[in-house]
């Protein structure tokens, strides 16, 4: 039989970093040895957010769910003895984007690189920042400023790198529909590509090369097919808008490239040996097809529901996409689906209602309009309120949490201490005490500082028109820091709170007689009238920085139709801005949600905070990814319940809140089944 030709693999990463640019260095380079074909860095939320590791946002938060950078130091470090040249490097960073690629540009050159031969990825989408991660600095505008620079210098002088991943992943997870998914991303390259060429920074005879290098980043969910179709049609939409709207006629311009990470949020805590099947099934949506194959690819692990995974865990999820690759026969088939009218129907149907989604919103004013509106958000909270609601029901299944959920004892989780990594809380001061050390010692023996000269500039480019990118690689070489950068740009561009979307949601589940919600709805009328009158207030706080909101934002929209008034600010708040709206709001009950693994810090704080302003009588409620230790310690600490992943009946959590504040006021508990 003659051979088949086989293509080559997909790029193979793990999202990696923690603690330490050292600790993270090493992990990287372990990985690699282990046949890992590019790295892809998670930096910590401080860095992602712009501050450095000793601001008050940032207690908590230092190296918690990435690595911190906040120097050229750092850089230097996390990538000694990793020839950049012949990398290719994913970095996940959105509004320091521009930052962090200075940091890398410059290490580069150090080695010894030609920058025109860096390869890798800045995700750089900062509208998913707005819709669902939070990491958000600066408003709209500039904002899109900060990415149009970086395209066109990218383009002029790192022609290899993708300077935009347009990512949708984090859409999906606060709600997308499939349709939305691709509709709200394209609608952001729509606005990208224009930003960049209306600036006039790019020759439009070079219009091909900035369309050519736009990369996206998308979420592949456990619906096999639907997701297979919508990778098809996402490649559809991509060719046409290149073509119709922007006139590039070379075809492997217009040729749609992403990267995938499968589901995080959809793996379970419940059973989480099932998550192996999903992340396997989820990964064969976005291989099987050639034709619409991801040219790179990033599997979480089984226990990320419980906590930081271990590199044992990370190396498991290498494995499955290695097996796939090098195994199977996959890699030698021409496209598995071609010819199936299952798949061409799909397909059709998603491209028709995406492209009408992307007329809309167009009609809107663009994706930035819609933004600022809070148009998209409410989108999104509202789909993602339809979606829990089916979960609630028993409507959509998920093996081993609303179904099958007997189960035998797991072996991987008999001792759930060692099931998953911690970070050593003392690293925090080591890296704090790094950055003070740095800023002392950096300027030594100038008179006039370099650093303070290079930021200067920087606040007068940011006042101008010029491209930021100059100034910005100016401040990485005199030793600037993350927070000093950011700080700089924040004094001249301002600061934006992102639209909540909680107010505009629709109701997503019924309060009919009879019903779970409506049950609930009595029993807070009826603690209600034992307090007196007026209506309950339940205060919903995200302390720190940490950005993922999608659960407070179920929670929120949930004690609304309950009956509850709801105090939600949104984001990024610390524990004394908790507190002090607490109190000011008279509120009955605080909730508190954190998925960064800040919990640890920032809840004893609000609890101490509370207890000197005399408010020690108001229950605190925590929700987020705890592992076991950590929600005994909080309780013991004085906090009344703790929710994780496992406790999916949002209107059940609702009717807990109703018995902690029954019981903080000394109500007798009442008979009605929630």
């Amino acid at each position: 039989m003659t051979e088949r030709h086989k293509d080559r693999p997909w790029l193979m990463r793990t999202y990696a970093g923690h603690s330490t640019a050292e600790a993270s260095n090493a992990l990287y380079r372990r990985n690699l040895a282990k046949g890992q074909t590019g790295l892809s860095v998670a930096f910590d939320l401080p860095t992602q957010t712009g501050y450095d590791p000793d601001h008050v946002l940032a207690r908590g938060e230092v190296g918690r769910v990435g690595v911190p950078v906040s120097h050229l130091g750092d850089m230097r470090r996390l990538f000694q003895d990793i020839p950049l040249e012949r990398m290719n490097t994913s970095m996940t960073i959105n509004a320091t984007a521009m930052w962090l690629l200075a940091l890398y540009q410059v290490v580069a050159e150090e080695q010894g690189a030609d920058i025109s031969e860096l390869q890798g990825t800045t995700q750089n989408d900062i509208v998913k920042e707005y819709l669902s991660r939070g990491t958000h600095v600066f408003p709209p505008g500039p904002s899109l400023r900060l990415t149009t620079d970086m395209i066109a210098y990218t383009v002029n002088h790192i022609p290899k790198w993708n300077p935009i991943n347009i990512c949708s992943y984090h859409l999906q997870e606060a709600g997308a529909t499939p349709v939305q998914e691709i509709a709200y991303a394209m609608s952001t390259a729509i606005a990208v590509l224009d930003s960049v060429f209306d600036s006039g920074q790019v020759p439009q005879e070079r219009k091909g090369d900035v369309v050519g290098r736009m990369s996206f980043f998308v979420n592949a969910g456990v619906r096999f097919v639907e997701e297979m179709c919508k990778m098809r049609a996402f490649g559809r939409i991509w060719d046409q808008i290149a073509r119709e709207r922007y006139g590039v006629e070379n075809p492997k311009q217009r040729r749609f490239r992403y990267g995938v990470q499968v589901n995080s949020l959809g793996l379970t805590e419940a059973q989480p040996e099932n998550n192996v099947q999903r992340i396997v099934l989820e990964m064969l949506a976005v291989t099987l097809s050639k034709d619409a194959r991801a040219r790179a690819v990033q599997l979480p692990a089984w226990n990320e529901a419980l906590g930081l995974p271990r590199p044992w865990d990370q190396q498991w999820s290498l494995r499955i996409q290695q097996v796939l690759a090098h195994e199977s026969d996959l890699l030698e088939y021409e496209d598995l689906f071609a010819g199936s009218y299952v798949v061409e129907e799909k397909v059709d149907a998603l491209t028709r209602d995406a492209l009408a989604e992307i007329d809309h919103v167009q009609e809107l004013g663009g994706v930035m309009a819609a933004v600022e509106s809070g148009y998209l958000k409410s989108q999104l909270v509202s789909s993602h309120a339809e979606h829990r609601a089916r979960v609630e029901s028993g409507e959509a299944s998920i093996v081993g949490v609303n179904c099958y959920e007997a189960t035998e004892p797991s072996p991987l989780t008999a001792d759930l201490d060692t099931a998953i990594m911690t970070v050593d809380a003392e690293g925090e001061a080591g890296v704090v005490s790094a950055v003070r050390d740095w800023r002392t010692t950096r300027d030594q023996p100038y008179v006039y500082p370099p650093s303070a000269e290079a930021l200067r500039l920087l606040k007068e480019a940011a006042a101008g028109d010029a491209n930021l990118m100059e100034a910005t690689l100016e401040c990485a070489r005199a030793g600037v820091t993350t927070g000093e950068w950011a700080g700089a740009l924040r004094e001249v561009f301002g600061e934006f709170r992102a639209p909540t979307g909680v107010s505009g949601a629709p109701v997503a589940v019924s309060a009919e007689e009879g019903s779970t919600l409506r049950l609930v709805r009595r029993r807070v009328e009826r603690t209600t009238a034992d307090l007196g009158g007026g209506r309950l207030r339940l205060l919903v706080g995200k302390p720190g920085l940490d950005g993922h909101s999608n659960g407070a934002e179920q929670i929120a929209v949930r004690a609304r139709d309950a009956g509850f008034e709801v105090v939600y600010q949104g984001i990024r708040l610390t524990p004394e801005q908790i507190v002090t709206a607490a109190v000011a709001e008279d509120v009955h009950c605080v909730g508190l949600s954190i998925l960064s693994g800040s919990h640890a810090e920032l809840v004893p704080d609000v609890l101490e905070r509370l207890r000197r302003a005399g408010a020690s009588d108001i229950p605190v409620i925590v929700g987020g990814i705890i592992p076991t230790t950590d929600a005994e310690a909080l309780r013991k600490a004085g906090v009344a319940a703790v929710f994780t992943p496992k406790d999916f009946g949002i209107t059940e959590i609702i009717g807990r809140i109703v018995d902690e504040i029954r019981t903080a006021n000394e109500l007798d508990p009442l008979e009605v089944p929630a």
